[in-house]
């Protein structure tokens, strides 16, 4: 096979698995693109076909393995990984300082570390109360009053 047109078959395979993860969203055609630009730049350095398509299989295989899951959970995650502020929704959360959305005040302590509160309903929570974590929203946890 003619030198340049493997160069034009490894781009080509890119721009068809884009073309092909644009349309199915399956993250799986994407680590197969990833492997074609590996295969890309083995041509560019002008090795020859075999180590070019053991680095493709190589970059491909490793990527479907590694990151194709940890990919997947974010997609059902609604598109967002999920972090540690994510773990305080539904925790207990100890009111310090009465919660009053329209004075813009309110501070409650979880898991051992003091937030700023502001109540899911707008109702005013008195200090000393407890309330569950239902939202956080920047840096503010939005609570309801435990009943």
């Amino acid at each position: 096979m003619d030198n340049v047109a493997l160069g034009v078959i490894w781009f080509a395979a890119v721009i068809v698995f884009l073309i092909i993860e644009g349309v199915t969203y399956q993250l799986v055609s994407i680590y197969l693109a990833a492997g074609a630009v590996g295969g890309l730049v083995m041509y560019i350095l002008d090795f020859d076909f075999m180590p070019q398509m053991i680095v493709f299989l190589i970059v491909s295989v490793l990527l479907l393995i590694l990151v194709r899951p940890i990919s997947v959970k974010a997609m059902k995650n609604g598109g967002r990984l999920r972090t540690n502020t994510d773990s305080l929704i539904g925790k207990k959360v100890y009111i310090t300082k009465t919660v009053d959305n329209i004075m813009d005040s309110g501070e409650g302590r979880v898991n051992g570390s003091d937030w700023s509160v502001r109540s899911d309903s707008g109702a005013v929570i008195a200090a000393g109360k407890t309330a569950v974590v239902e939202r956080i929203e920047g840096v503010k946890l939005i609570v309801k009053e435990e009943e």
